[in-house]
């Protein structure tokens, strides 16, 4: 059997990284809805078969991240999609928070829900074959923001998260993301990003979570998305290595990095070079992805739900896959 720390470092081995497609029924319906795919558990189905069955993803993907209903359905063949997974070698894991709500007393600001009866569900899923899980806290970048209070509140919740998932035998990937909307430079990104992270890997610490077997799934130092002009990738690159390289402890077992609010371009283009800038600066841990929309958004508007798109959809994420899993190498 593979210990925790085996498995947190082949899921962020060189030029493979992790599929997140852990997105929840609302969400998944907002994007069917934009492309005109019927709203229907039917649809959800054959969306995540298109992607599990696409031939050649295992070359690239070391991972895939789950969500509740996905981990229970199965193909058109009869066999569980978690199980089509395996087959082709792709470990799976399994999203656990159950989304963000306000902060009381903080307006603009969120902490994330889903700590009540999680070391239950964290028994399930592993005695369904998971082996790692995912806690998303988002962080919004203004004026005062984000406070110190949300800080630490996420940061606690994300180290009861990480304690429970390592007590039930799976590997927790912590991901508080900096959100992208608003007009700030990505000065204010970095310094944000600094104080998240030093704050979350400070509360990880005092409850003794071992980083060795722990993940970390993270933003890249970007402006919003209000400003009209786009950073360079080798300027984004530095910018996020120099805060990476500033606060995460040399003994997490990895870093990958999230795609939102970039388009798949851009955020092909901003890993390769940030996987270049950490190789320059010999950070201590390896860098890759963990992609939602930048690997699925092309493939959805090639499906549009219907069969006979189904093929072609399938060419464009195995590309996708393999020129993310390039740049996870600085190859591009």
């Amino acid at each position: 059997m593979k210990s925790l720390q085996d498995i947190a470092q082949k899921l962020a081995a060189q030029g493979t990284g992790i599929l997140a497609a852990d997105e929840s029924i609302g969400t998944l319906h907002k994007r069917f809805e934009k492309r005109g795919i019927p709203q229907a558990e039917e649809m959800r189905r054959k969306w995540r078969e298109l992607l599990f069955v696409t031939p050649g993803i295992e070359r690239g993907l070391s991972g895939a991240i789950l969500f509740d209903e996905t981990i229970r359905q199965a193909g058109s063949d009869g066999i569980l999609l978690r199980n089509t997974l395996l087959a082709k070698g792709i470990m799976f894991g399994i999203k656990v928070d159950k989304g963000a709500v306000g902060l009381t007393n903080f307006p603009d600001e969120k902490v994330t829900e889903g700590l009540d009866g999680l070391g239950t569900r964290l028994a399930e899923y592993a005695a369904l074959g998971a082996t790692f899980t995912k806690w998303r806290g988002v962080f919004t970048v203004g004026k005062g923001l984000p406070t110190s209070e949300c800080i630490e509140a996420n940061a606690y919740i994300f180290s009861q998260f990480a304690t429970l998932s390592q007590d039930a035998g799976l590997v927790p990937i912590v991901e508080p993301e900096v959100l992208l909307e608003g007009t700030h430079d990505m000065r204010a990104c970095e310094v944000a990003l600094g104080r998240v992270l030093q704050t979350v890997f400070a509360s990880l610490k005092k409850y003794r979570v071992n980083l060795s077997s722990l993940l970390l799934k993270t933003s890249m130092a970007l402006p919003g998305k209000g400003l009209k002009e786009k950073a360079a990738p080798e300027l984004v690159a530095l910018s996020t290595v120099r805060v990476l390289k500033a606060v995460v402890p040399r003994e997490v077992a990895g870093v990958v990095f999230l795609s939102g609010g970039q388009t798949p371009e851009e955020a092909t283009k901003n890993l390769n070079a940030t996987v270049l800038a950490g190789r320059k600066a010999k950070v201590p841990w390896p860098l890759t992805f963990s992609f939602s929309r930048a690997l699925q958004d092309p493939v959805m508007d090639a499906w549009l739900g219907k069969d006979e798109n189904v093929r072609a959809a399938q060419v464009i994420f195995q590309k996708r896959v393999e020129e993310t899993a390039r740049a996870s190498e600085g190859k591009l």
